[in-house]
């Protein structure tokens, strides 16, 4: 994991000097995994024989994935910063996903996009208008073939992983807060502001259920990993477990004191309940027991959301409304000085009657937002866990690498102030960092762009589908600014009208004589006069007697052939070297440079990057 920008200035191809965009922080598992799977062995047989990290650089080889070391949570805990992604149009990022190979990150904003992220050197991909509204919630399904998402306005869409829109659903009526899929994939439930959760069948879109108990908004709900079980909370401070065979509700839990935001099961075992609220506290609650066991303290302002490590039971992270995130290890209370010990209900000689046990963050990250942390989501690998904010930033944190000291010194950490006063960090060259990065998300996104903009559609000729209008566009794209299609060299001909006086060719005698036994209809009137409609030919009406090329007058006639110098068409070139009876085939003309395009829109004054 690396994270190294060059300043240097180089030349261009036009004389002048650009500035050279830096390296981006990329971080590749390919060598840890190939690492722990030359030497791994059975857990009977003991540790791996990979040596033991120490804290130097030159230990870097060794670095194993968090799956290698399940009795090390804390060698996982995601202390650094790797890079910050946003988009050129900013809105506030409600949720975070890893896709289940890992390989992207997918969020949703409160304009309702999708955008999605690479999950290695986390540059920007695409984007799409996924819903109307904004998206409060978005789940995977366990077989890793679908994807749901719901918004403000109560409609699920579900999704196929090439991000095909399948189906939309009316689920609700107002905004759903979550939703989760079951462990066999067939139904998911969601929760909305309605104070009621539904259980939905998942191939027929068919609402089953209805399960209402809650008294207000309900704002979370979870789906157990292995059970019929579900778990709700509500702005009425309650967390009710719910069956969803019958639909109902099994107990209610009353350990909150304000709002709910997320409840959420422990996804590895299932035996642990993790809930938190406005009340500046989150709570363990083991379902064995069906009491607390461990609150989480040492957030100054309300937890707005939570999320379990993938591999590591014991290890948790929540974000809060001060923009600050906290990972817990569950087995090590951490008291600060000062402070009385408390004991875990585990230890205790009564379980069922001992306090719960007060935990206190392993290691805080006061700064990593400006604004509420809205979503946490780790990568299924368990080395990188991705935060969504209300401050329109994606962020990405991992764990340092051995011997490295300065990333617990930074501003995430102690803040921008703190870390300008002891002159590690200047802000007017942070200002210029960041504005930097934005320029190259900016860059990355206006590339991501070029081949994913539908050309506007055009007037084309009757007859001819995908071919324009010699003046439907002043350049010949649907952008602008691009290159133009050759012109004809005059004006089309006017249509061939057939000569009243005869038929150069054909005997005048044999002309008038069709013409006075009424088996050949009369020509036209003058041009100027206009078309009558095709007249009604009769039964005995002999085409083999016009000459070849010859149509019945008031039929119209056929389009002159391409290539036919002034009679051809715009944009198309001769038929000569075609072969083979060529004659007919379209030949395709220049494509629109929409790169060319976006930098003309960019000399006009548009699409500069926020300073």
């Amino acid at each position: 994991m690396d994270r190294d920008y060059q300043s240097t200035y180089g030349g261009n191809h036009d004389g002048g000097y650009r500035r050279q965009v830096g390296k981006r922080p990329v971080t590749d598992y390919g060598s840890s995994m190939l690492q722990w799977m030359r030497n791994r062995q059975p857990r009977h047989k003991g540790a791996s024989k990979v040596e033991i990290e120490r804290p130097s650089a030159s230990y870097l080889a060794n670095v194993l994935p968090p799956t290698a070391r399940p009795q090390n949570p804390a060698d996982a805990i995601p202390a650094k910063h790797l890079h910050s992604s946003l988009n050129k149009a900013r809105h506030a990022v409600n949720v975070v996903r890893w896709t289940p190979e890992g390989r992207r990150l997918l969020t949703g904003s409160y304009s309702g996009e999708f955008t999605l992220w690479n999950g290695t050197a986390f540059n920007f991909e695409t984007i799409m208008q996924a819903h109307d509204v904004a998206i409060r919630a978005a789940t995977y399904s366990h077989n890793e073939d679908w994807l749901i998402s719901a918004c403000n306005d109560g409609v699920i869409k579900y999704w196929q992983p090439n991000f095909n829109n399948v189906k939309a659903i009316q689920a609700h009526h107002d905004p759903i807060r979550g939703i989760s899929f079951s462990p066999n994939d067939t139904k998911f439930v969601t929760a909305s502001d309605d104070a009621s959760l539904k259980i939905f069948d998942f191939s027929g879109g068919v609402e089953e259920s209805v399960l209402t108990g809650h008294n207000w908004d309900a704002k979370c709900v979870d789906w157990h990993p292995t059970k019929g079980l579900l778990v709700s909370g509500s702005k009425d401070h309650q967390v009710k477990l719910w069956d969803p065979r019958t639909g109902r509700c099994l107990t209610t839990l009353h350990g909150h004191k304000n709002t709910l935001a997320k409840t959420l099961f422990e996804p590895r075992r299932g035996q642990l309940l993790a809930t938190c609220g406005r009340d500046q506290v989150a709570r363990i609650f083991d379902l064995r027991m069906m009491r607390d066991i461990c609150l989480l303290r040492g957030h100054e302002k309300e937890v707005s959301t939570l999320t379990w490590h993938p591999f590591h039971t014991c290890l948790l992270s929540t974000g809060g409304n001060d923009g600050s995130i906290y990972h817990y290890l569950l087995n090590e209370p951490n008291t600060p000085p000062n402070t009385a010990t408390s004991i875990s209900p585990y230890d205790s000689p009564e379980p069922a009657n001992a306090p719960a046990q007060t935990v206190y963050p392993a290691h805080r990250l006061q700064h990593a937002h400006d604004a509420p942390v809205w979503s946490l989501d780790w990568h299924p690998l368990g080395h990188i866990l991705a935060s969504g904010s209300n401050d329109r930033v994606t962020r990405f944190w991992t764990r340092a690498r051995p011997g490295e000291t300065e990333c617990f010194n930074d501003r995430w950490h102690l803040g921008e102030a703190a870390v300008e006063g002891q002159g590690a960090w200047n802000a007017r060259a942070g200002r210029r960092s960041m504005r930097e990065e934005e320029e190259m998300e900016l860059e990355d996104e206006a590339d991501g762009l070029v081949d994913q903009t539908m050309p506007s559609k055009q007037a084309v000729l009757p007859g001819l589908p995908g071919l324009s209008l010699p003046n439907a566009n002043n350049d010949g794209t649907s952008v602008g600014g691009a290159q133009k299609f050759p012109q004809a060299a005059g004006n089309l001909p006017p249509p061939p009208f057939s000569l009243p006086g005869g038929i150069p060719g054909m005997d005048q005698a044999r002309f008038a004589e069709l013409l006075a036994s009424g088996k050949l209809p009369p020509p036209p009137p003058p041009p100027g006069q206009g078309l009558p409609p095709p007249p009604m030919l009769g039964p005995n009406f002999d085409f083999l007697k016009l000459p070849p090329g010859m149509l019945p007058p008031g039929f119209p006639p056929p389009p002159p052939p391409f290539g036919a110098g002034a009679g051809g068409l715009p944009g198309m070139g001769s038929s000569e070297g075609l072969g083979g009876g060529g004659a007919g085939v379209r030949r395709r003309g220049p494509l629109p440079s929409q790169q060319e395009s976006l930098k003309e829109e960019q000399r006009k004054g548009k699409f500069r990057p926020v300073r």
